[in-house]
């Protein structure tokens, strides 16, 4: 483990496909949503475009021809289609370990994510997961991305300036937030965006897996 001074007091992490990998299922849920209110099947490029925005805001994008009165409706589906397969999704390998090395390294660890706050409780209150984040927070309870309020909010939280503040993501959305507040950020390329589309927003890495996430991390943050 590196002896280098840390350079990040506060790692914010996306949730779904940076440490949970439930791409895929989420792809097909809004699929899924979209065509039982009667809209166009979306590419499984435009829904996973959308992972990592807030819910309404998401599904309003993934099906442009969906009217917004059919909104609640559309997002009541979602939650209907993500339920019944919740419980397939897992963390990456390799998760755990990296988490527990940052917190032997005394970073705080948080979340930023555009789940809602129930769903990133029911994730969170697993065994493997319990006490292992310092404070999280949800599209549902501050501005989806890529608006700064959770990393603002996050770093209030602790009194960490943007400088000593590193998000990691695997969307644009976490890495433009992560500019729009001032912060460093890593993309991973395993989740739902195209890691080419990275580059214009600055990361200081792309991982292409979690080990090399890990290695990076305990080098440089």
């Amino acid at each position: 483990m590196s002896q280098r001074p840390r350079q990040f007091d506060l790692i914010a992490f996306d949730w779904d496909g940076t440490l949970f990998d439930s791409t895929q299922i989420i792809v097909r849920c809004i699929q899924r949503a979209v065509v039982d209110v009667g809209g166009a099947r979306p590419s499984d490029q435009a829904a996973a475009y959308v992972i990592g925005m807030a819910l309404m805001p998401a599904l309003a994008h993934a099906a442009p021809d969906v009217p917004p009165a059919l909104y609640p409706q559309l997002g009541e589906r979602y939650r209907h289609h993500y339920s019944q397969h919740q419980n397939d999704i897992s963390l990456f390998d390799g998760v755990l370990p990296l988490l527990a090395d940052l917190r032997a390294r005394h970073h705080w660890l948080t979340v930023a994510t555009g789940k809602s706050r129930r769903g990133l409780d029911e994730a969170l209150h697993t065994v493997e997961l319990r006490g292992m984040f310092d404070a999280s927070r949800t599209a549902d309870e501050t501005h989806g991305k890529p608006h700064p309020q959770m990393l603002h909010e996050l770093m209030a939280e602790f009194g960490v300036e943007p400088e000593r503040t590193l998000m990691i993501g695997d969307t644009t959305h976490d890495l433009q937030m992560a500019l729009n507040a001032g912060c460093a950020s890593v993309g991973v390329s395993y989740g739902a965006h195209e890691p080419q589309a990275f580059d214009a927003l600055q990361p200081r890495f792309v991982a292409h897996t979690v080990r090399e996430l890990h290695d990076w991390l305990l080098a440089h943050a």
